[in-house]
């Protein structure tokens, strides 16, 4: 058996096929290209760097185990990376490669590459589960079904309406993680963040002008000042990583719920099997997602710890915190975005499951309509004395009826007081609200 690397998804089936964005061999590749464009940003500002310098970089090859153990030594890959680039350029023209840059300039710019790409490819995932969520919610708009709140059953709602909640929250994330994405900026500090060698190199002017050139050939947003201790772009990308992240895990709950074969009201269109139980169809696809999202929130824990904290000009270690659980939580949302896309255009509802549930309790589904309506005919205590005997077997129409009948009152329809079809409120409208682009009136 051959060894592909320590980590290729054996313990993490979330994100097996959906991390080519973060691997190793991404980093580096981002890494020189981060390299290519500072030889780039120099030619745009005017400096007279060596024609054809930034494509020779570019086409250097470099084998990655060997740069891994070799940036042991200075705590970083950048250093041993600019080593090798220089190595295998013109002499005369090695003064060009990294000039004036530090490591933490090439690493951040390179991992904001990096998450710019893979943020672009959740938010493509997420757009998707958007739209698949709308067609199930317009789809199953009116079908009534039992809510739950602390595991029991509370009144109706509709499927769409959950549906149309799901959409709200993946959503709000899709927005949050597409403005945090549109914000990383590249890196470019210098040493301790003065700009000083480059001002030293090509002068004020030109020094001033080489960040929005730097930027500019990344694809990122130029930075208002050297970040090197700021970290808010970290966290911000974090944070929003997280947010789409639960927005997934709460549908994946959910659809794991309702799958159970007791409820059954929802299925995935593809069930998981079992090794020892054949006629299982797990819910695969919702059990992945939600061990992306319990896995997540931690990660978001720990850039606070090490990005936000960061000390100095430099931190001792923080900083080194931060690659492996931005890179780790990115492929956690690339696997958990891809999942949902292919659960929610999936997703089949029982529609006689759902009215089995919904009838399970024998009209006690609608117990606070009873109250409110017959509260002021029969008085509370005796509808709350009913709706006891109701819960304890007794039938909720009979007890209604012969109360009614007894109390000489004949405006009440029982019928329709414990159908759950005339008690669920607004919720249609919310789905349509839900349904309509904020740009459009409902």
């Amino acid at each position: 058996m051959s060894e592909a690397g320590i980590d290729v998804g054996l313990l993490s089936p979330v994100t097996v096929g959906h991390d080519d964005l973060v691997t190793d061999a991404a980093i580096l590749g981002a890494l020189v290209t981060a390299e290519v464009a500072l030889i780039r940003a120099y030619a745009t500002v005017g400096a007279e760097v060596p024609g054809g310098l930034a494509t020779a970089v570019e086409d250097v090859s470099i084998d990655l185990s060997a740069l891994a153990a070799a940036s042991v030594a200075g705590g970083n890959p950048v250093i041993p990376l600019v080593g090798l680039l220089k190595d295998q350029v013109p002499a005369a023209d090695r003064v060009w490669v990294h000039r004036g840059a530090t490591s933490q300039d090439i690493i951040d710019s390179a991992l904001m590459l990096i998450a710019r790409g893979a943020a672009a490819q959740v938010l493509a995932s997420l757009a998707a589960t958007e739209a698949a969520l709308a067609e199930f919610a317009a789809a199953h708009r009116d079908e009534v079904a039992a809510a739950r709140t602390l595991t029991q059953h509370a009144v109706p709602t509709t499927v769409g309406l959950r549906a149309a909640n799901w959409l709200r929250g993946v959503r709000r994330a899709s927005e949050r993680l597409d403005a945090a994405s549109a914000a990383l900026p590249a890196q470019l500090g210098g040493a301790g963040g003065t700009l000083a060698a480059f001002v030293e190199a090509i002068g004020v002017e030109r020094a001033l002008a080489l960040p929005v050139a730097f930027a500019a050939e990344l694809g990122l947003a130029t930075p208002d000042a050297p970040w090197h201790t700021t970290r808010w772009p970290v966290t911000e990308l974090g944070d929003a990583l997280v947010q789409a992240v639960d927005a997934l895990g709460v549908i994946a709950g959910d659809v794991a719920t309702l799958s159970r074969t007791e409820i059954g009201e929802l299925a995935e269109g593809s069930g998981g099997g079992s090794s020892a139980m054949p006629q299982k169809r797990n819910p695969a696809a919702s059990v992945l997602i939600r061990s992306a999202a319990l896995r997540a929130p931690q990660l978001g824990a720990t850039l606070h710890l090490a990005a936000a904290l960061a000390v100095d000009e430099r931190p001792d270690g923080a900083w080194h915190a931060e690659w492996p659980t931005l890179r780790e939580l990115l492929r956690l949302a690339l696997g958990a975005s891809a999942h949902a896309a292919t659960l929610v255009g999936g997703l089949r509802v029982d529609a006689s499951a759902v009215a089995r549930n919904l009838a399970m309790t024998n009209g006690l589904i609608v117990a606070e309509r009873v109250s409110s309506v017959l509260g002021p005919l029969l008085g509370k205590e005796r509808v709350g004395e009913i709706v006891r005997a109701a819960g304890e077997g007794e039938d909720l129409a009979t007890l209604v009826d012969e109360e009614l009948i007894e109390a000489g009152t004949t405006t009440v329809d029982v019928r329709s007081l414990l159908d759950p079809t005339y008690y669920t409120g607004l919720a249609g409208d919310i789905v349509d609200r839900a349904l309509t682009p904020k740009n459009e009136k409902p």
